[in-house]
């Protein structure tokens, strides 16, 4: 039996995340807002009620997963970018110690 992957780390979007996010709020956020719409239009037929279930929540669905692509795009190049100084920290941090070696030695041999 192959080992379980418990996790990954996706370069870029983590589009799963996005899909994921966007079902769950989509269904906390939408159906309150299908039923307070419904309650001000005229809906007699069940093909109404289920047509305008449908139009109202795929607009929230499309503006949700909008919004969370957004946010996930922005926090990506903020990880990103803080990486990227990280290393730069790093790197400067090591070439400070390699000069410090380098004088150590310099005046190892002076001595």
């Amino acid at each position: 039996m192959p080992e379980r992957v418990e996790s990954y780390d996706p370069e870029g979007v983590d589009y799963g995340w996005v899909m994921q996010m966007t079902f769950v709020v989509t269904i906390f956020l939408g159906a309150p807002v299908v039923t307070v719409l419904s309650l001000f239009t005229t809906l007699d037929t069940w093909f109404a009620r289920a047509e305008f279930a449908v139009r109202v929540g795929a607009v929230i669905w499309l503006l949700t997963s909008v919004v969370l692509y957004v946010y996930a795009v922005r926090e990506t190049d903020a990880t990103r970018e803080a990486d990227t100084a990280g290393e730069t920290d790093t790197d400067r941090e090591t070439d400070a110690a390699r000069e410090a070696d380098a004088t150590r030695e310099a005046d190892d041999e002076g001595t």
